[in-house]
């Protein structure tokens, strides 16, 4: 929604709902269905895996079928987008696919290589990019596409915190397993705060520098006084997970109604 203005009622566009049919259902099976897919040994193991919420935890036998279940959603819309927008949003969507391979799979599998597990996660402003293309939008300030970006960041490194456990039992190396727990919740402190500075000085947005900086003092209270080096119970992550998608939703709405991120003030 970042990348829209309510004074083009881009809702009366059919190419807009096309375009969020395809980043809701074939894009994030895309993701999330690769990742699952390569990535059942440490699903297996984790305590928060196995519902709606976290995603799901299935056995080889049930994951089998996951690649040609995400070709067959994926290509209809890589051709039809192809069609309406021509070799530009084709090779995007195609840029897309890429990453989420090199990602996943060997030899490269990044999501296993820190800190590339936390830097690939730039894939996910591609997907404004690719609003911008299919909508014909104008293109997004690089103040935003930094803020996204390190959106981005902290928002895998939350994730990687609450797996450190069934990540270390799998072998799985990430910069949360690298780092120990503190030492990420301290990056991931120092990423609000830049983000909150972008938003309040870059783009005079009150309201969401002020919920990232209270999210970020939080943080100082969650390693100094309530959590400190323990991990989070299943019950805690499920509040914490339900809270988050909650307060993006909030924000989706307020970026739409404000328009702040599209006009940074220099």
């Amino acid at each position: 929604m970042v990348s829209f203005d309510l004074s083009s009622d881009f809702w009366e566009k059919s190419l807009f709902w096309v375009g969020l049919l395809y980043v809701t259902f074939p894009l994030n099976f895309l993701v999330y269905g690769l990742n699952d897919f390569t990535d059942g040994k440490a699903d297996s193991l984790n305590p928060r895996k196995g519902n709606y919420l976290f995603g799901a935890k299935l056995n080889k036998e049930e994951l089998k079928s996951v690649p040609w279940y995400i070709l067959i959603v994926t290509v209809p819309f890589l051709a039809y987008f192809s069609y309406v927008g021509g070799g530009e949003l084709f090779i995007l969507l195609l840029f897309m696919i890429v990453i989420n391979i090199i990602y996943n799979y060997k030899p490269f599998r990044l999501k296993r290589r820190p800190p590339f597990d936390v830097l690939m996660q730039i894939g996910y402003v591609f997907t404004a990019l690719f609003s911008i293309l299919l909508n014909d939008l104008e293109m997004l300030p690089w103040q935003t596409l930094l803020y996204l970006t390190l959106f981005a960041f902290q928002a895998h490194i939350a994730g990687e915190i609450m797996d450190i456990e069934p990540d270390i039992l799998a072998k799985k190396k990430t910069t949360a397993v690298l780092m120990g727990r503190k030492k990420a919740k301290f990056l991931m402190f120092f990423l609000l705060l830049f983000e909150a500075y972008i938003l309040k000085f870059w783009f005079d947005d009150w309201v969401l520098s002020s919920f990232l900086a209270a999210f970020a003092f939080w943080l100082l209270l969650d390693v100094f006084i309530f959590f400190k080096n323990k991990p989070y119970t299943v019950p805690q992550m499920k509040l914490f997970g339900i809270a988050m998608n909650v307060a993006a939703i909030l924000s989706m709405v307020w970026v739409l109604y404000s328009g702040n991120l599209l006009h940074p003030n220099f």
